[in-house]
């Protein structure tokens, strides 16, 4: 690496975390538990017809997104309610999709 290349990416890295500070840690953490969402929904299988689900991949995905939304609480602000939302409605497609309960089953903590 040359020394412009190096300080050109000096430069980048020091936008970047600038760009970090000055974001709301409450929306980051937000963006981070839609990520763990999503892989659920992948492992899942959701929407892939004739897709297998991987059932320990999304426990897993649950389970972390499950930690941090419940122990986080509050402080997501904004964001709680629908975090909440999100994963009420993936413990219940985990559910439906490991053939634990019936469809429409309400699910607690131990269901997942």
């Amino acid at each position: 690496m040359t020394d412009d290349e190096r300080r050109q990416a000096e430069a980048e890295l020091a936008r970047v975390r600038a760009e970090v500070r000055a974001t709301p840690v409450r929306d980051l953490v937000a963006n981070h538990a839609i990520g763990l969402w999503q892989l659920a929904l992948i492992h899942l299988a959701l929407g892939e017809e004739g897709g297998e689900p991987d059932l320990a991949e999304a426990k897993l995905a649950v389970d972390a997104l499950a930690a941090l939304v419940e122990g986080v609480g509050d402080d997501l602000g904004d964001h709680g309610p629908t975090l909440r939302d999100a994963l009420t409605s993936l413990r219940l497609a985990y559910v439906q999709r490991s053939g634990d309960g019936p469809a429409g089953a309400a699910t607690t903590d131990a269901d997942v």
